[in-house]
């Protein structure tokens, strides 16, 4: 089976969650934390730095490692590691995702995660 690495940022707020909507591929309209793919001789934290750049044209600090996930989806087995971040600059912008939210601990179950990020949602509203 196909193994995929890769990373995902939890970014904070307020006491609010950041959550951006799939707009392509087979899980399109799905939510899902902000990241992606590492590359060849990245570390994560850097890998996860510039995915960011790439899908929200931010930047971001990657402040604490919170866990890796793995799950097996039908076509693919998936690592995830997932991080805590904050935004260093304000602006945000979707140049890959249909939407975003920033969601409370009341309303991160409003949205239909995508599977392995689901199984971290109820470790999340601990943080919060």
């Amino acid at each position: 089976m196909k193994q995929i690495e890769v990373v995902a940022a939890i970014i904070r707020k307020d006491n609010k969650i950041f959550a951006t909507q799939r707009g392509y591929g087979e899980w399109k309209d799905w939510w899902e934390f902000p990241g992606g793919k590492m590359e060849a001789g990245e570390t994560p934290e850097e890998a996860l730095k510039r995915e960011i750049r790439e899908e929200l044209s931010t930047e971001i600090s990657v402040d604490e490692f919170l866990c890796t996930v793995e799950y097996e989806y039908p076509k693919f087995h998936l690592t995830m590691h997932c991080y805590l971040c904050t935004l260093l600059t304000e602006a945000l912008h979707l140049n890959e995702h249909e939407a975003a939210r920033w969601l409370t601990k009341e309303e991160l179950d409003s949205v239909d995660w995508l599977p392995a990020d689901k199984g971290i949602i109820e470790r999340i509203k601990g943080l919060l």
